[in-house]
């Protein structure tokens, strides 16, 4: 049980950063404001736009702390990013933005250093999704500024160091493929060595202490002085409400800009880390067989922003597109998921509207899941959180697909749910949850006839 009310939540996902106002008692987002997260292109590489995000969060607190008013702040971040820190306690240099690319000559001296995936788990992925790649990057390209570095910090505990002071790491930010973490010794990877970074590491605290309140001159800001949560990686934020009271095995499936899975009770010793399924760590410290893709950015590409047709448009378009089979082949975006090196086609007719290309979509966004859970020895109920847990067609062509039932748990996003749980908050079951079932509906010669495309352009 919380003692805490009310939990603000600082929330910076890949594409939008919110804070929210959580109630402890229901688990209602009672207030909520989202920005942009901007990435700034330019030297010395591009990097997102902290003194933004700060700006923002400082308002968000200080509005909020007026009204509903809170008690404690909780944070979680998206992965795949590390906050540098100089003697002065800043940023030392820009947090780099991911998504950029580095010259191939440090990319194959990269992957010399790195360990292998038996010890960290952790596939090697493109650009800068290894945290490790980064910091090889930053290092190696700009030695003079790397020279500075005096703290390493994971990104949410840069947060909650910018409120508190104190610095820290933290087990689900570097157990998310960051090629820093050996899961099963529960220990720095072999990397940190390697990259002679391991003096830098901040203390690794756990994602449910308190790191203290915020700094007196924040307090002053925003008008109240509260306790501050060290902070999660976001996917494992939307995990972390399932794992209390919930029996293994099922699977987890947070949609936003990346569907990530988590298969509890799953198979870690046959994960193929060229498919991209890895291992994470959730908030206890164990490791927990995962996958992804890049499913709600590629949503997004294929139905450009449209809003949902109607129900009744829908359900003729989902007909249309299985008779049809209007199918889309992987990959819209390049680069990871469960079928790497494959470029985007459609088979067949294109969609001929709004509707068939929003149902082909989700099929295929369906498609892309199933392959996922089934990398990771996935069995159980699929719970589905995020965008695509109001998406009735995906949930149905889901359940289809994997023959298991699925669970949509609309409404406010698990990543927040999960954060404020750090605080001792325990939620009821989301009222609106919906299970999802077949219902007769037979996806076999759709499944299948879209697999025997892969295998014709391998």
């Amino acid at each position: 049980m919380s003692d805490y009310r009310r939990i603000a939540v600082l929330d910076i996902g890949k594409t939008n950063a919110k804070v929210v106002v959580i109630d402890s008692a229901t688990g209602a987002e009672i207030a909520a404001v989202r920005t942009p997260n901007t990435v700034i292109r330019t030297d010395p590489y591009p990097h997102y736009d902290i003194e933004a995000l700060w700006a923002f969060t400082l308002n968000a607190l200080k509005d909020f702390a007026r009204t509903p008013g809170f008690d404690a702040i909780s944070i979680t971040t998206h992965g795949a990013a590390a906050a540098l820190l100089g003697s002065d306690g800043r940023l030392a240099m820009p947090v780099i933005d991911y998504e950029h690319e580095y010259p191939q000559a440090i990319r194959d001296a990269y992957d010399a250093l790195r360990p292998a995936f038996s010890e960290t788990f952790s596939p090697r992925l493109p650009m800068g999704l290894n945290v490790g790649a980064q910091l090889h990057y930053q290092k190696t390209a700009f030695p003079a500024e790397f020279a500075r570095v005096r703290t390493i910090l994971t990104y949410a505990q840069y947060w909650s160091a910018r409120l508190t002071g104190v610095t820290a790491n933290e087990l689900t930010s570097l157990g998310c493929h960051t090629d820093l973490w050996n899961p099963r010794a529960g220990t720095y990877s072999s990397l940190v060595d390697r990259l002679g970074i391991h003096d830098r590491m901040a203390p690794i605290r756990s994602a449910f202490d308190t790191l203290g309140p915020v700094l007196p001159e924040i307090a002053e800001e925003i008008g109240i002085s509260v306790p501050v949560y060290c902070g999660i990686h976001d996917s494992n934020a939307s995990l972390l409400p399932h794992l209390v009271g919930r029996e293994a095995p099922f699977a987890v499936v947070s949609t936003g800009t990346w569907v990530i899975n988590f298969a509890v009770g799953g198979d870690l010793d046959h994960l193929d880390p060229k498919r991209d399924a890895l291992a994470n760590v959730d908030a206890y410290g164990r490791a927990v067989p995962s996958s992804r893709f890049m499913g709600g950015r590629e949503f997004e590409m294929l139905t450009h922003g449209h809003p949902v047709p109607s129900a009744e448009a829908m359900t003729e378009a989902f007909r249309n597109v299985v008779v049809k089979q209007i199918m889309l082949l992987p990959n819209v975006v390049a680069g990871s998921g469960p079928f790497p090196g494959r470029q985007m086609r459609w088979l067949g007719e294109e969609p001929q509207d709004a509707a068939e290309r929003y149902a082909a979509a989700s099929i295929y966004a369906a498609l892309m899941t199933e392959a996922c859970l089934e990398l990771i020895g996935a069995g159980g109920t699929s719970l589905v959180e995020g965008p695509f847990a109001a998406n009735r067609e995906y949930l149905v062509a889901l359940a289809a697909l994997t023959g298991r039932p699925v669970t949509g748990l609309p409404g406010a996003t698990g990543t927040a749910h999960g954060a404020a749980m750090l605080t001792g908050a325990q939620f009821p079951p989301p009222e609106r949850a919906t299970e999802y079932r077949a219902d007769g509906i037979d996806l076999s010669p759709y499944r299948k006839a879209w697999y025997a495309a892969i295998a014709e352009t391998a």
